[in-house]
């Protein structure tokens, strides 16, 4: 049996991020993950600024493509609003392998089916052995089904629905857009160009809201490509690939010596539903917390990928309850919130 003071289920960023820590402070730490890296992993890839700074990520020394841009166009209602900022966008395919690796932690691969408690510790598959336990493996990740959701069930009006598509394309258009609420869709759809050729377009919405409404996840993709068509002139190469996760509810982050972390404790914001920035900082937090006993805390973990003013306010409702014509007017927003 392999034993290891504190084992990470989840090579993804919340699991790199525990066992960066977790090593740099001489801690005895094992990944755990079903995947070889580099692995495909569906995601737009959008990082924020404050990504870069939680990781102290030198830019111009990233191995891999690394693109930023200057402008989101957002467009809302009928409005578009092209908003300077600075934002990023990295391939996942590359982003997760290059922060793993960078962990130095020891990688296994292999899929956990079983957990069970021997004592004061935990046991995972009657072949690994380990004092604390990090659940970082996404959505489905076998720490939460088989410790957390017995007592403390995911809230199904939290679930998205997602559709994407990243393929090779010599894009012209180097800025991020977004389009919210189309055809009724609770949620929005994207398109985020990518370093050395590649495009990430994808459609997302919540997933009781959409059911409520009698409509798919791919009925608000057809839309997406035929956008692509008319204005971009991108024709589609292939069929997407869907995948699901939770926006921020009420996060039951540690029972006993096993902590949840990233989409596995369902920490994605609520405005724009971002999940890598959460990732990041709940397993450095998890980290912290086994290093010094600290109380693991996550309330301030998800803010809002928006900071948090009245525009992210209209985006959580508009997402969780749907627009109707009670909500805010967009224009009113926009100002507010200049």
């Amino acid at each position: 049996m392999h034993s290891a003071e504190v084992i990470v289920v989840g090579g993804g960023p919340a699991g790199s991020a525990a066992a960066t820590r977790l090593r740099a402070a001489g801690i005895d730490v094992l990944v755990l993950d079903k995947e070889e890296f580099p692995r495909q992993k569906l995601c737009a890839g959008w990082i924020t600024p404050e990504v870069v700074r939680d990781l102290q990520l030198d830019i111009p020394a990233y191995p891999h493509g690394f693109l930023s841009f200057r402008r989101l166009h957002w467009h809302i209602r009928g409005l578009h609003l092209p908003v300077p900022c600075v934002q990023h966008s990295i391939r996942r395919f590359e982003f997760d392998a290059w922060l793993l690796e960078r962990s130095g932690a020891a990688v296994v691969r292999h899929t956990v089916r079983d957990i069970a408690r021997d004592g004061e510790y935990y046991v995972l598959d009657d072949a690994f052995r380990c004092r604390y336990l990090v659940g970082a493996a996404g959505t489905s990740c076998p720490v939460r089904r088989v410790l957390f959701e017995p007592s403390t069930p995911r809230a199904r009006g939290l679930q998205t629905a997602t559709l994407e598509l990243e393929f090779p394309h010599e894009w012209r258009d180097a800025d991020c857009h977004l389009w919210f609420f189309e055809h009724g869709l609770p949620g929005y759809s994207w398109y985020v160009p990518k370093a050395s050729g590649w495009l990430n377009v994808g459609v997302g919405g919540m997933a009781t809201r959409l059911k409520q409404r009698g409509e798919n996840i791919r009925q608000h993709w057809q839309h997406l490509s035929a956008k692509m068509l008319r204005d971009f002139r991108i024709s589609i190469p292939s069929e997407p690939k869907g995948y699901s996760y939770y926006v921020r509810g009420p996060v039951p982050g540690r029972i006993g010596n096993a902590f949840l972390t990233g989409d596995s404790a369902g920490l994605a914001t609520r405005d724009l539903c971002e999940g890598i920035g959460p990732a990041i900082r709940s397993g450095e937090r998890a980290a912290n917390s086994i290093m010094t006993g600290a109380a693991y805390d996550l309330h301030d973990v998800t803010g809002g990928s928006l900071g948090g003013g009245i525009l992210t306010r209209w985006m959580d409702w508009a997402f969780t309850r749907g627009v109707s014509r009670a909500a805010p007017e967009v224009k009113d927003l926009a100002s507010k919130s200049a």
